[in-house]
């Protein structure tokens, strides 16, 4: 079993005969005591070209001190990161494998640096004796375990501890830089060893394509969230907020740039990516679609007034969150740890290690792409005006969902372009994000009026009060009726001529 912690912390320069300043008189500290020396040996994991340490991950097997075992830590911000730890074992948890996969694939982490460490530990308290810090001086031995390279150096780690206001770290380095001791310049123990050891990392990707030719701009966005793919892989596998929706998005988006951009990337080649990434975001749009209609009932639930709550109304939607919860994140965790999804990965990576360019690829960037988005713009003008010639009805809410598919697409399309069109690309995506948030608005009160008569029915079988489902089913079609009144005004704003004949100028 794996837990995770908050890790935040400041490292500085050191030598051997670096004396610390009384920190005391750090705001905050009343008292510093010595808690003894301690023996580290840990060694460090990663894939042969060292894909982990690129993207900034840690990967360690360490003994000696109170938290031995099994440490991976993904970087959260400048000085934070989350340690997800593992019992001590001869081979990688299967916990931690699960979250390093969309990096390591099939292959496999071998060790690629040793270090060992000498820990002088002291614990900073404040007048209640409530620990707020640790403060190590790490006298630091590391060993390239490819390389044969060997580095020794001394440095000072500070540790807030859990639930501590951060304003300590800056109380204590204050008082560390009075006293000539400065912040490292490396990140980690990690990247420290790996260059002072002559461990070498493959070469970094370089995206093909001239600059500011159509290639180099889309085959940077395609790069861009190919690699967002694969670092919301694990984070969905954690289950934080909104990680399922960010790698949802980015299929998306990739799927929009291969066909927006048809006359750069070959069809023939990525139409069938495209449909991978399709598969994909429909496996994990069940744990995104079911997570945010349950936050709109909830709310609808909330909003009404408790004399019109009738029946376990709260109890059910309870139940029926939990059980459909649990299948869609059983859903998104299998597709993830598929062999579908691995060979999906492996097929973007060589796309792009090798794009099929079509002519268009090599002319200047902002022809190229303004015409794309003029192309999607003009597209979604077309679903805009037959949803709205339609009766209100079945049919007019299936034509205002397919309107809302190509506002996203013209959205993605729009956004793609922005650093090579700037601000008039970057005015469009947001008048057109506009359409989008109301069609999807429309959206989810359609959906969710399904999922009230389903309530309802149920509710009803069981010979419990319809009528706080049906309210709500009234309110969702209220909800709906609006969005299709809003429609006429916001397209309006997105569909003035001066938005795309800007995009050449």
């Amino acid at each position: 079993m794996a837990d995770t912690k908050r890790e935040i912390e400041r490292k500085y320069e050191a030598t051997p005969r670096t004396g610390l300043p009384d920190l005391t008189r750090a705001a905050g500290v009343a008292s510093v005591t010595d808690e003894g020396v301690t023996e580290l040996d840990a060694v460090y994991y990663d894939t042969p070209g060292l894909r982990l340490a690129a993207d900034a991950l840690t990967l360690r097997r360490r003994t000696g001190g109170e938290d031995a075992g099994w440490h991976l830590k993904f970087p959260v911000a400048s000085g934070i990161r989350d340690e997800i730890r593992a019992p001590l074992s001869d081979t990688l948890p299967r916990s931690l494998a699960g979250l390093l996969r969309s990096r390591v694939r099939d292959g496999e982490v071998v060790p690629v640096v040793r270090l060992r460490s000498s820990r002088d530990v002291r614990h900073l308290r404040d007048g209640d004796g409530t620990l707020l810090a640790e403060l190590s001086v790490d006298t630091v031995h590391a060993e390239g375990l490819t390389s044969g390279g060997q580095a020794a150096w001394t440095e000072i780690e500070v540790e807030l501890a859990d639930d501590t206001d951060p304003a300590i770290l800056d109380a204590v380095e204050k008082r560390l830089r009075k006293a000539g001791i400065r912040p490292s310049d490396s990140p980690s123990k990690l990247s420290r060893a790996l260059a002072e050891t002559g461990v070498e990392p493959d070469a970094a990707p370089v995206t093909p394509g001239t600059p500011g030719t159509a290639a180099a701009a889309v085959l940077g966005y395609v790069r861009e969230h190919v690699e967002a793919i694969v670092a919301h892989d694990p984070a969905v596998r954690r289950d934080l907020p909104d990680a399922v929706h960010q790698l949802r998005v980015s299929c998306r988006r990739l799927r929009s740039a291969f066909k927006t951009y048809g006359r750069v990337l070959d069809r023939e080649v990525t139409d069938p990516v495209g449909e991978e990434l399709k598969w994909l975001a429909g496996e994990l749009g069940v744990a995104r679609d079911q997570e945010v209609l349950d936050e709109r009932l909830r709310a609808r639930l909330t909003d009404l007034p408790r004399t019109l709550v009738l029946g376990p109304v709260k109890a059910r939607l309870r139940r029926r969150d939990a059980a459909h919860g649990r299948s869609a994140r059983r859903q998104a965790l299998a597709a993830l740890d598929s062999a579908r999804y691995l060979a999906l990965l492996d097929r973007l990576d060589a796309l792009l290690a090798d794009p099929p360019l079509r002519k268009d690829a090599a002319l200047d960037a902002r022809q190229v792409l303004a015409r794309a988005v003029r192309k999607d713009h003009d597209r979604l003008a077309g679903r805009i005006h037959h949803a709205l010639s339609l009766d209100p009805g079945d049919e007019r809410d299936l034509a205002l969902h397919e309107a809302r598919k190509a506002a996203k697409r013209a959205r993605y399309a729009a956004e793609a372009a922005e650093p090579t069109l700037g601000k008039p690309a970057k005015r469009l995506s947001r008048r057109v994000k506009d359409v989008q948030t109301l069609l999807g608005e429309h959206q989810d009160a359609v959906v969710a009026r399904g999922a009230l008569r389903e309530l309802a029915i149920i509710a009803h079988g069981a010979g419990e009060s319809a009528f706080t489902w049906g309210l709500l089913y009234g309110r969702e079609e209220a909800a709906a009726d609006a969005a299709e009144r809003g429609l006429p005004e916001v397209w309006a704003r997105a569909s003035a001529p001066v938005l795309t004949a800007s995009l050449t100028r």
